[in-house]
């Protein structure tokens, strides 16, 4: 029996990119799937895609950054359903630029999205799945939360941010039924640089800099390895990628290596800043 079986899964962020690739695959997983995105016709368009191709999906607008708004999602799936199996918080949003060309107003975006939407879905995912004794909680966080990725400074503050409160969450949970994943993909064909905020530098040469020399990663493909190592119950998920292993491997073994060709990258991008 397919270990997604006849789940009941919500995932935010879930009408595009990885969260529409999770819900996809879950769905062919024969798992029943809430497809929750702030882009509500959005959610409902990959849930409709879903049961054409046989699957089990419905729709939910919310927008993460409300603590009430994820706590309805989060009731009425229970009160629908009698219980919740998986929760994949993984909505999220992309920033590129320096910090000196950066307003507040730009860091509480990404905190907001990226950090407080993954601690609204966790608080009420949790405390369902500790009543009922089983679950599985998976945060996307990003390699960008193992590893410090300049330009994006407020995003990497963010992703660490989650992968500290994912592996910390998995220590208290354990002996309480409740298994905490985060998923760590690196770049990945999904259309969020092409939505990414720009401060700076122009979306087109930032993305030059950002991928050149690098196959990004099929969405589909990236669900799939999210997918297999939850399956696993894996503390930190990877996308499968060698090139990124590595990245992470030399980062702990050798920072000050790793720091000089983040560097390098720095001074390509900062080429094209635009001054203000």
């Amino acid at each position: 029996m397919d270990h997604f079986k006849d789940k009941i899964a919500i995932v935010t962020g879930g009408a595009s990119g990885i969260g529409q690739a999770l819900c996809e695959e879950l769905g062919q997983r024969e798992a029943l799937v809430v497809v929750a995105d702030l882009d509500g016709e959005g959610a409902r368009r990959a849930a409709s895609r879903i049961t054409e191709n046989g699957g089990r999906a419905s729709a939910a607008h919310v927008d993460v950054t409300q603590a009430a708004d994820v706590q309805r999602l989060v009731d009425e799936t229970v009160s629908r359903h009698n219980r919740l199996d998986l929760m994949f918080n993984n909505a999220g949003v992309t920033i590129c630029g320096e910090v000196r060309d950066l307003e507040l107003s730009h860091w509480k975006r990404m905190l907001d999205v990226n950090l407080w939407g993954v601690i609204h879905g966790t608080q009420a995912a949790y405390r369902v799945m500790v009543e009922q004794g089983f679950g599985h909680i998976i945060n996307t966080a990003s390699l960008d939360g193992l590893m410090p990725m300049p330009m994006a400074t407020p995003y990497t503050a963010a992703k660490h941010a989650v992968v500290g409160l994912s592996t910390a969450l998995r220590l208290e949970a354990d002996k309480l039924g409740v298994r905490v994943s985060v998923a760590c993909p690196g770049a990945v064909q999904t259309g969020v640089l092409d939505t990414a905020t720009y401060v700076g530098v122009k979306r087109e040469d930032a993305i030059e800099e950002m991928v050149s020399g690098f196959k990004m990663m099929d969405a589909a493909v990236c669900a799939r390895s999210i997918l297999r190592g939850v399956e696993r119950n894996k503390a930190i998920v990877l996308d499968g990628a060698v090139h990124n292993r590595l990245f992470w491997w030399l980062y702990r073994i050798c920072p000050n290596l790793f720091n000089r060709l983040m560097q390098v990258g720095v001074s390509e991008i900062r080429k094209h800043r635009i001054e203000s």
